[in-house]
This record gives C-alpha cells, sequence and structure tokens, in this order.
C-alpha cells in the first residue's frame, strides 16, 4: 500500500509538465498570428493586383470558423454523431432565447472585422498594431459600466500611458502639410500610397484608418465585455459558443456583403481577386479567435502582455523591411509606452502569489474570459 501514491505524484507532475507545455506553445502561436495578421492583412490590401473585397473575406472567415468548431464540437462528443447532433439540436435550436443573445455580439464582431480590414489598407502595419491596443481601455470602460467591475489604481495608471503612447505614435507618423520628402515618415507613406496607387489599391487614407481603427477598439470592448456576461453561468464550451456565433454571424456577412459591395460582387464575382495569400489570410483570421481561446485558458495576463507586446515589436520590425517604414524615435517612444502599460494593466498585486493547481468547476470558465 505504501507503493500507491507514487503514481498520483508522477501524473500530477506530468500534467503539470503538459500544462507548462501547451502554455508557452500557445503564447508562440498567439504572438506570431497577432503580428503577422496585421502584416499580412496590409500586405493583402496594398500589394499590386487585383484587390479582394474585405466583406466576402470577412464572410469566409466566418464559415472557417464555424466548421473548425464544429470538428471541435463533434471531437468534445467523443467522435459520435448522435450525441454530436443531439448536443447541437439542445444548445441551438431548444434553447432560442439563449441563441438569441449571442446576436449582438455576432453583428459586432462582424462589423469589427470589416472595420479592421478598411484599417490595414489605410494604416501602415506598426501603427495599426499599436493603435489597435486602445481596445484595452475600452475594454476597461464597459467592465466598469456593463458589469459595475473596479479598477485598481496600477490600472488606470496603466490606461493613461496607453492613450498618452498611442497619442505619441500617431503624432509621429501624421505628416502635415509642409512635410516633404526628406521627412522619414512622409516618404514610406508616399511610397506606399504610390505602390498602392500603381496597383489599384484603395488610396491611403490615415484619418479613414484611424476612424476605422477607433471604431474597431470600441466595439471589440463591447462585444468581450458583452460576451463574457452573457457567458457566465452557462455551461456551454467555447467551442460551441463559436458555432453559436458563426452561425449568427453568416446571415449579418451575408448582408454586409450585399449593402456594401453587391454591386461589385454582380459584376466581378464573389472571389474577385482571391489567391493563395487570400485564402491563408482567412484562415489566419479565422483561426485568431480560436488561439486566443486556448492562450486565454493556459496562459495569464503577464504572458499574454508579452505576446502582444513580441508582436508590436516584430511588426515594426518587418514593417521596416517589407513596406519601407521608417522607425523614429518619438513612435519608438510611443509604442514603448503601449507596451509598458500592457503589462501594468495585467499586473495584480493581490494575485502575485503562486495559485494552486487544483481549479474548480469554474476554473477554467474564468480563465476563459480574460479582463483584456
Amino acid at each position: 500500500m505504501a507503493l500507491l501514491p507514487a503514481p498520483v505524484t508522477y501524473s500530477y507532475s506530468h500534467r503539470q509538465v503538459n500544462a507548462n507545455t501547451l502554455k508557452y506553445i500557445s503564447l508562440l502561436t498567439l504572438t506570431l498570428q497577432n503580428a503577422i495578421l496585421g502584416l499580412s492583412m496590409r500586405y493583402a490590401r496594398t500589394r499590386p493586383g487585383d484587390i479582394f473585397l474585405s466583406s466576402t473575406a470577412v464572410l469566409m472567415a466566418e464559415f472557417a470558423k464555424l466548421i473548425t468548431c464544429l470538428f471541435l464540437v463533434f471531437n468534445e462528443e467523443g467522435k459520435d454523431a448522435q450525441k454530436f447532433v443531439r448536443s447541437l439540436h439542445k444548445t441551438i435550436i431548444a434553447n432560442p432565447m439563449d441563441t438569441l443573445k449571442v446576436c449582438v455580439p455576432s453583428l459586432v464582431y462582424i462589423v469589427q472585422n470589416n472595420l479592421l480590414y478598411v484599417s490595414a489598407s489605410h494604416l501602415d502595419a506598426a501603427t495599426y498594431q499599436v493603435t489597435y491596443q486602445l481596445k484595452i481601455l475600452t475594454t476597461a470602460m464597459f467592465a466598469v459600466v456593463i458589469l459595475r467591475r473596479k479598477l485598481l489604481n496600477t490600472q488606470w495608471g496603466a490606461l493613461l500611458l496607453l492613450v498618452m503612447g498611442i497619442v505619441l505614435v500617431q503624432l509621429a507618423q501624421t505628416v502635415g502639410p509642409s512635410s516633404g520628402p526628406a521627412d522619414g515618415a512622409g516618404a514610406g507613406a508616399a511610397a506606399t500610397a504610390a505602390a498602392s496607387s500603381a496597383g489599384g489599391a484603395p488610396e491611403q487614407n490615415r484619418m479613414l484608418g484611424l476612424w476605422a481603427a477607433l471604431g474597431a477598439c470600441f466595439l471589440s470592448g463591447f462585444a468581450g465585455i458583452y460576451f463574457e456576461k452573457i457567458l457566465k453561468g452557462a455551461e456551454i464550451s467555447v467551442w460551441m459558443r463559436n458555432v453559436q456565433l458563426s452561425l449568427l454571424s453568416i446571415p449579418f456577412g451575408l448582408l454586409t456583403c450585399l449593402v456594401n459591395d453587391g454591386s461589385r460582387i454582380f459584376e466581378q464575382g464573389f472571389f474577385h481577386g482571391y489567391d493563395v495569400f487570400v485564402w491563408y489570410l482567412v484562415l489566419l483570421q479565422a483561426g485568431g479567435g480560436l488561439i486566443v481561446a486556448v492562450v486565454v485558458k493556459y496562459a495569464d495576463n503577464i504572458l499574454k502582455g508579452f505576446a502582444t507586446s513580441l508582436a508590436i515589436i516584430i511588426s515594426c520590425v518587418a514593417s521596416i523591411y517589407i513596406f519601407d517604414f521608417n522607425l523614429t524615435l518619438q513612435f519608438s517612444f510611443g509604442a514603448g509606452l503601449v507596451i509598458a502599460s500592457i503589462f501594468l494593466y495585467g499586473y495584480d498585486p493581490a494575485r502575485s502569489a503562486p495559485k494552486s493547481s487544483m481549479q474548480g468547476p469554474g476554473g477554467d470558465e474564468e480563465k476563459l474570459l480574460p479582463r483584456v
């Protein structure tokens, strides 16, 4: 009998090793996904050749996410087709009120993803990546208003740093009327605009890109907090909830295609401008939300801060070589403030002590709902 505890200790240690491995793998994946998505969206919208319709790409990303999540739910149900169908019926059809609650974030996410394409079309990848971190501020704002959540003093300080950093980044990239070709930011913007015009891409409009990014940040904050509110108390897996989201997002996405680009779709076709790179971008965007779901399950806010910060640095460095982006001292300082704010916002002194590895029934659910 004395030998019985040994397998338990080994099993516990084995689980710890697996959890740590998954944590760092998911962290690396999120870092690359964050950086590569911004760079890929920018390249896809400014490269020479026929430009695809962003509304169709958003719709196809929802289809890809739906298929992926259906497969994951099927796997959760033990790969039993009958259990899979019963689970879908029970969650989606037999519980219509719960499904209707998901309509709000479904519509918001469709609009948000379209705005992100607009922003990527008019802002360089580095500025886009930094500016989009303003979603931390909007998420905090809606958390206070909707969830009545109180922020720590360090978090208020982090939000102030965030706003200051983004203002500095935007001012660093603003080209005044007197700026000439010798201006670093102006030269990069002019080069990008010239390449875009030659290739038939949308004409660069920094103000439009900024407003699109701000709108996406606002919608991201609202949708995230609303989604958290409806998830609390619901015994539904994150994959099933994403199935609900995609099923409701697809009709909204189709309506967006018809309203915004209906005439061009009928003239040029739904998949006009699509090639291997665009399909890669669609799958990358679809996988983004699923990667985040895995990351927040195994990583804490500090590690997520590392991932976002590394993504910003990678985007800046890559933009220098890919898009002739000129890195100025003011931009670097502003980006540094944004990175510092990410770490400061995720830091909670009350939770600095090591957590117990034994989670209750709600432990994973709480980890699926990050504050940012």
